[in-house]
């Protein structure tokens, strides 16, 4: 599978979160070696009262509950969206080989904008990044869910 079937992946688990009244955010955590997806979730913020239920902490999470393990050496994530300062810091301290997100945030970011945590000194891991893959579809799932909350 390429990359763009894995983001279509974590479109639709962004699309769920939408359904849900959750910021639509997907996220899929992949094998590359076997192409294997190892788990995947999207944001429960809202309907879990959790501030820190992004997609990416939940797809962290479930993966090392269901690999027993802390670090996720080898494997990557994709995300409909670049990361904020938290699950950036999540990524890295997961030690996740390979991150790939589709839309830039230029407000919340911390990839490419913001913070730039991976450039950051005290970042102890530093993953691959790919940027800008389904880049439209994945803004304009934000885009219009922000368009109906006004």
């Amino acid at each position: 599978m390429t990359d763009e079937d894995f983001m279509s992946i974590a479109l639709k688990e962004a699309k769920k979160a939408s359904l849900h009244d959750e910021v639509p955010i997907g996220a899929v955590l992949v094998d590359p070696k076997s192409g294997r997806i190892v788990t995947k979730a999207h944001n429960k913020s809202e309907h879990t009262s959790d501030a820190t239920a992004h997609a990416e902490v939940l797809v962290i999470r479930k993966a090392c509950q269901k690999l027993k393990a802390k670090r996720l050496w080898g494997l990557d994530l994709y995300v409909t969206l670049e990361p904020c300062t938290m699950c950036a810091a999540a990524i890295s301290f997961a030690r996740i080989r390979r991150l790939v997100f589709g839309a830039e945030d230029i407000k919340g970011g911390a990839v490419i904008n913001g913070v730039k945590f991976y450039e950051q000194q005290t970042c102890h891991h530093r993953p691959e990044i790919t940027a800008g893959i389904c880049r439209e579809e994945c803004g304009h799932i934000l885009k219009d869910f922000f368009k109906q909350k006004r």
